[in-house]
């Protein structure tokens, strides 16, 4: 109690861990094992308005999310400043909204035990079945 030196010294572990813990909860919440379709309402409203199309936002997220170097998230986030969507990529367990200030709304987990068993090396074939 009271060690700033203790507590600074945690930073690191607690970024890690708690980003895990916070990721995996809105990774899991946003899968579903009949698939989900196409987003409706206001959230396909904004994919349209800032990707164009909601095929243009799958081709994004899932090319920043393929190109993660090493292990890491793609997301889709909320920017509260700019009022739009942005995709985006953070590496290693870093939390969305502690990283970038985004807002996380649609999360995919590119670490390799995501998909490694089932997909090889092969990110892309995870990414084609995150959709479906």
């Amino acid at each position: 109690k009271g060690d700033v030196t203790a507590q600074v010294s945690l930073q690191p572990a607690l970024k890690f861990n708690g980003g895990g813990h916070i990721n995996h909860t809105i990774f899991w919440t946003n899968l579903s094992p009949n698939g989900g379709g196409e987003p409706q309402g206001e959230l396909m409203e904004a994919i349209k308005r800032d990707f164009g199309s909601f095929g243009n936002f799958k081709e994004k997220l899932t090319a920043v999310s393929v190109g993660v170097q090493g292990s890491g998230w793609g997301w889709l986030g909320f920017n509260q400043d700019q009022g739009r969507l942005q995709v985006t990529a953070c590496y290693n367990q870093d939390p969305l909204q502690g990283t970038t200030g985004l807002i996380p709304l649609l999360g995919i987990d590119v670490w390799e035990h995501a998909y490694y068993l089932q997909y090889k090396n092969v990110r892309p074939d995870y990414l084609k079945a995150i959709w479906n």
